[in-house]
């Protein structure tokens, strides 16, 4: 064998090895965090989301947005807490047992909390799951799944968050 049928042989071994296992390609998966508002599933990625913890007493602050219901303490942090119902202009609801505060980051640095009515679980799509939202769809909805026979909105953060514009 000489050194250049060696050298091909090394190099075709060297690609089987670096060839993903099986005939398939690896797909790329998202990951979303689906809760739910008003019996309605919605999603956040799991990326911008820094914790989740349970619904606490809010101190109310003075002169903000409606869709702010104030502020939490969260290990000496101050949070501001957006009521995603009222963002989404849903009809208020009560908290209960499974009321939570969804903890999440800005793409500015900023942390702010959405209070939901339930978390649910991790959602783990493949990208081509995901659609953009029709023309239609609320402002605050940046794209579509669907979950065993139902429609999953992913939450447009950047709308959500930004309670001092009018969407």
């Amino acid at each position: 064998m000489s050194a250049s049928e060696a050298a091909a042989e090394w190099d075709a071994l060297a690609r089987t090895a670096a060839a993903p296992a099986g005939d398939e390609e690896t797909e790329l998966l998202r990951e979303l965090l689906c809760f739910e508002l008003d019996g309605t599933p919605y999603a956040v990625p799991v990326e911008r989301v820094r914790e989740i913890v349970r619904m606490r007493a809010i101190t109310p602050v003075p002169r903000v947005p409606d869709p702010v219901c104030g502020v939490i303490a969260l290990r000496g942090e101050i949070i501001e807490v957006v009521d995603l119902r009222l963002r989404l202009r849903l009809p208020c609801a009560e908290t209960s047992r499974r009321t939570r505060i969804i903890v999440l980051h800005g793409e500015d640095g900023r942390v702010a909390g959405l209070l939901v009515d339930a978390v649910n679980e991790v959602l783990r799509l493949p990208e081509d799951a995901i659609q953009p939202a029709g023309a239609g769809d609320s402002e605050s909805v940046a794209a579509l799944c669907q979950r065993e026979g139902r429609f999953v909105s992913l939450i447009d953060l950047e709308r959500v968050m930004d309670v001092d514009g009018e969407s």
